[in-house]
């Protein structure tokens, strides 16, 4: 595989597992450095020490804290030398009603998803532009172009990445720093698989991905600066009709719901028997 990151410095929040951890292996088998930064400190620790120590920093930091998000730029720059590439990838949900929801999650959802990803974005531009300009991805949901029941606050963070994600491009257009967004739907890692009951039925009625059909789309977005990239095609072209035709959600979620319900029973079922 050619190396189209050869000498590139990555900074990746949420590094420690999932979509994280399989875009760090990506980059590093594409010959770049990577600074890997989540909460989850052994997690973290673990995969520096697999990708090896050449490669590979570990930064735990909570990215809800500015003055962390400061000090990991600070870290990654002590360390390689350079950034030329930020994935905001860190990402909270705590799923359910609005009417339910303790205040500090909902404010903590927002501080993770939104205000974080803005906060460590605005530090970073004055690296990117020392080091003759790089890439900016944001990763973003399909959530964030419709917006999902039970996961109101969720969504309405990515809409606010995705806005922020094409808004900061059009700023940073000539300057050689790209920004992306990239979209999935529903992503076969703990995000989702921790917590099976209570993710609404409606999100399974969607195609699966892994964790690294996402990591793909976060480096080619990184390696030719495109706007956005979603993954399924389907969901992420239904999830558009649906926003220009807001009356069409509601005539097919009790079919989507159904759908899903099925698909998550069965895949509730084969988690807990081990099947395949």
């Amino acid at each position: 595989m050619a190396e189209r990151f050869a000498g590139r410095v990555v900074v990746i929040t949420g590094a420690s597992a999932g979509i994280g951890a399989a875009t760090a292996r990506r980059f590093v088998t594409e010959g770049a450095r990577v600074v890997l930064a989540a909460r989850g400190v052994s997690e973290l620790e673990g995969l520096a020490r697999e990708l090896g120590g050449a490669r590979a920093l570990a930064v735990p930091t909570d990215v809800s804290d500015a003055a962390a998000a400061k000090a990991l730029l600070e870290r990654a720059v002590a360390g390689f030398g350079a950034i030329n590439i930020l994935v905001n990838n860190a990402g909270y949900n705590r799923r359910g009603v609005v009417e339910h929801a303790p205040a500090e999650d909902l404010a903590r959802i927002v501080d993770v998803n939104l205000r974080a990803p803005i906060v460590l974005t605005r530090l970073a531009i004055p690296y990117l532009r020392r080091a003759g300009g790089g890439a900016i991805v944001n990763v973003a949901s399909i959530a964030g172009r419709i917006p999902l029941p039970e996961e109101a606050t969720y969504s309405a963070t990515k809409f606010g990445l995705r806005a922020f994600t094409f808004a900061l491009a059009e700023e940073l257009q000539g300057s050689g720093i790209t920004v992306s967004a990239v979209s999935p739907g529903p992503v076969e890692t703990g995000f989702i698989l921790k917590d099976l009951e209570e993710v609404p039925d409606v999100v399974f009625s969607q195609p699966m991905s892994t964790a690294d059909d996402i990591a793909k789309l976060i480096l080619e977005c990184a390696a030719d600066g495109s706007i956005e990239r979603a993954h399924p095609a389907s969901s992420a072209y239904l999830a558009t009709l649906g926003y220009l035709v807001p009356q069409l959600p509601r005539l097919l979620r009790p079919f989507l719901e159904r759908q899903g319900r099925a698909a998550k029973q069965a895949y509730i079922a084969k988690r807990t028997t081990g099947a395949r």
